[in-house]
């Protein structure tokens, strides 16, 4: 039991003077000040648990007001009352609030993008940065991330959206909802809130890249045959058009990758898009294209060197600017002779599995794409050199 209840006064407590020894202030049920010869003033709180005299720490003076150490008595009877040591309950809520601050969404964030990035290309690496650092970790970084509502991610969301930044606002959250999903592997979370909120904000239109039907190649071809600019540019084109590989894949080439004997370019897992080696077999139209940039550069590391600083290979820009000169602004793209040749081999009724490969579309099974790079080779062998004849006869 408590002694009878006393009441101290705010007056009393601002002018305790300290004494030689400690000494206390009761204000009843267990409540009391305790101030120090040093001056310091604490709030404690006697109380009986378990047939056993506690004392549990609820503050310093005047930090806690003599109100405020009411209310946290109050708080204190009411978990006793329920069958529960304070003291203990105050340890685990100190406990929740230091796991809270180590599991902030930034803590998982950047766990997850230093556990993932081995697997992007070295552009989508800056672009996910570029994400966290300006759009995602500035909003919630500091929030613990289990306390992070779907509301709360489409708010911030939405602020991006209203600027007309469709795509980057979809590419934004979709980030988001990967690390939620992280947090979920790695036990942090229990859900992702993401899924929720699908259909909330607006569909970006897509664009796609620019490309050359089948009659309008002929042209096109006699305009590369005079292009007037650098020669290894005007091969660049040629060889694109031949391989059909994406833009990156063709500016990055080196001559170590290129197999004469077999007539192949093996293209390593490091520098594709779903990181996995893809070979491309060479008509005999592309090796022609390949010895006539031999005798370019073929000293020097890359097959497209670049003019300025051999070290290093063709700007992404040369071959767009190229097009341009020719008259093709807005009617066609490096990118898009991929689409050209996918749509002609598919009309002539190629296998859509030859060329899905061929184009080396993603496979989404990993394991099973580690061993596919050679799958259907004989016939991509066939259909490529099918494709530089056919190219040849619509030059005439």
């Amino acid at each position: 039991m408590y002694p009878m209840p006393v009441t101290l006064s705010d007056a009393k407590a601002r002018n305790a003077k300290p004494k030689a020894k400690p000494y206390k202030l009761a204000d009843g049920e267990g409540l009391f000040l305790l101030v120090l010869p040093s001056g310091g003033k604490y709030w404690r709180l006697k109380y009986f648990f378990a047939g056993k005299e506690k004392l549990l720490a609820l503050g310093v003076y005047p930090e806690i007001s003599l109100a405020d150490a009411r209310e946290r008595r109050a708080q204190a009877r009411k978990v006793l009352a329920a069958g529960n040591d304070p003291g203990e309950a105050k340890k685990e809520a100190k406990r929740l609030t230091n796991l809270s601050n180590a599991n902030t969404f930034e803590v998982v964030a950047r766990d997850w993008f230093e556990k993932r990035q081995h697997e992007w290309a070295a552009s989508s690496t800056r672009t996910k940065r570029i994400y966290l650092e300006k759009y995602i970790l500035p909003k919630i970084g500091q929030r613990p991330i289990a306390d992070i509502s779907a509301r709360e991610l489409l708010d911030f969301v939405r602020v991006i959206e209203e600027r007309g930044t469709l795509d980057t606002a979809r590419r934004v959250m979709q980030m988001c909802g990967q690390i939620f999903m992280y947090a979920i592997a790695t036990g942090t979370v229990e859900r992702n809130p993401v899924p929720d909120l699908r259909g909330a904000l607006k569909t970006p239109v897509v664009k796609h890249h620019s490309f050359l039907q089948a009659n309008e190649l002929p042209q096109f071809l006699k305009c590369v045959e005079g292009y007037d600019g650098s020669v290894q540019t005007k091969l660049a084109l040629r060889l694109l058009l031949l391989t059909f590989v994406r833009t990156n894949e063709l500016r990055g080439a080196q001559w170590s990758e290129v197999d004469w004997n077999k007539s192949e370019w093996r293209v390593p897992a490091e520098r594709m898009k779903m990181k996995e080696l893809h070979i491309v077999p060479l008509s005999t139209q592309a090796v022609a294209v390949l010895r006539e940039l031999e005798k370019l550069s073929g000293r020097v590391q890359f097959v497209f060197p670049n003019q300025h600083n051999p070290a290093t290979f063709m700007s992404e820009n040369t071959m767009l600017y190229a097009l341009y000169r020719m008259g093709y602004h807005s009617r066609a793209t490096g990118h898009g002779f991929r689409s050209t040749a996918s749509t002609i081999l598919n009309e002539h009724e190629f296998r859509a599995d030859v060329i899905e490969r061929q184009l080396a579309h993603g496979e989404r099974d990993r394991v099973r794409a580690a061993y596919n790079h050679a799958q259907y080779l004989s016939e991509r062998r066939k259909m490529m050199q099918w494709w530089a004849d056919y190219l040849d006869e619509l030059q005439g």
